[in-house]
């Protein structure tokens, strides 16, 4: 059984579980011009995609790095850096292509999913990746 979650455009998917693995792609919701912003919008969503289909962030096997200038990998690799699970790192690549503007970074990911026992807290991780504001605001 295929079971497809969609995306924002009718012809795609945003995530796909298939022989219990999941394939999710994601991209910044918008055109911040960081590459370090972009990256992370973009693990944001690819947790909230893993959540969604029953995984998290442990239990990706791969995962392609797609960068608009590779000369900035640094910048990606530093939000890469502070959200991968360093206890179960996956293989990851990383590649200069030129992509559609105004996005700078997509990072496509292939995860297992997790044992039925363990979705109760996927879903709570789902719960709190999904509260606002994301950062509180600061008063000076």
């Amino acid at each position: 059984m295929i079971t497809r979650f969609p995306g924002l455009t009718p012809t795609r998917s945003r995530a796909v579980i298939h022989d219990g693995l999941v394939f999710t792609v994601a991209v910044s919701p918008d055109g911040d011009p960081s590459y370090y912003e972009q990256t992370r919008k973009a693990l944001k969503r690819i947790d909230e995609s893993l959540a969604q289909s029953g995984t998290d962030k442990s239990r990706i096997l791969s995962a392609v790095v797609y960068i608009a200038d590779i000369a900035r990998k640094e910048e990606m690799n530093k939000a890469w850096d502070e959200w991968v699970d360093r206890t179960q790192p996956p293989m990851r690549a990383c590649l200069g292509v030129a992509l559609e503007p105004p996005h700078l970074v997509e990072i496509v990911v292939t995860a297992a999913k997790l044992h039925p026992a363990k979705l109760p807290r996927a879903r709570r991780i789902l719960k709190f990746l999904s509260m606002k504001p994301e950062f509180p605001e600061h008063t000076f």
